[in-house]
């Protein structure tokens, strides 16, 4: 998937927080989003994944070539993990509910891949904050995404649980999946990196 932004901005009463006049994120990238507090980085991104609207501009997500109709999610993780008030499997198995798509070998698989098999009994809300970025990404890869942008993945986690979500999302984009993540200081998952994108005073500077 190919996500293009055309004049894209977004404005708080008289001022602009940004203007973005030409964006492009592919399924083959592995992107770093970086600048200061309050520059409107959640903003951006939840405009990228439909969540949010501009105030002027345009979003578009055009499939590429051989691409499956169902690789083309654009799905956005929350720095606060939100999860159903379910337990783990049922977690990872909603997104497939909603659109009408029974597959216990997916889940299975997904859960496994987040080494979360053996607590797919286990009350969401009673994981660790480790446990629960995985189970946001086991509930992301089950719906073949080729777009997930992620808000601070690492804020407030072990170094353990870092190296686990590194291996994760090395595995994602070896899968085909293009990564945005925000992180506001360099570290392991930043240096999987190949571009780097700065917002900062209104604008976004490319840096590959």
């Amino acid at each position: 998937m190919r996500l293009e932004l055309d004049h894209v901005s977004h404005r708080y009463g008289a001022e602009d927080l940004f203007v973005i006049h030409q964006l492009r994120l592919i399924s083959t990238d592995m992107v770093h989003l970086h600048g200061p507090n309050g520059v409107g980085k959640t903003t951006l991104m939840k405009i990228m994944a439909g969540l949010q609207q501009p105030t002027s501009g345009r979003v578009r997500c055009i499939p590429m070539v051989g691409e499956s109709v169902l690789q083309q999610a654009v799905i956005y993780l929350h720095q606060n993990t939100y999860l159903f008030d379910t337990d783990v499997r049922s977690n990872v198995d909603y997104g497939l509910r909603m659109r009408r798509e029974k597959n216990n070998q997916k889940v299975d698989k997904a859960l496994s891949w987040a080494g979360l098999d053996h607590l797919k009994y286990r009350q969401a809300h009673l994981l660790s904050g480790g446990e629960r970025q995985r189970l946001a990404l086991a509930r992301a890869l089950v719906l073949d995404p080729a777009l997930i942008l992620l808000d601070e993945p690492t804020s407030n986690l072990d170094t353990d649980s870092v190296v686990r979500i590194e291996a994760m999302l090395k595995d994602l984009h070896q899968r085909g999946t293009g990564i945005l993540l925000s992180c506001h200081q360099d570290n392991a998952l930043t240096k999987l990196c190949n571009q780097h994108w700065l917002l900062d005073a209104g604008a976004l500077t490319v840096q590959v």
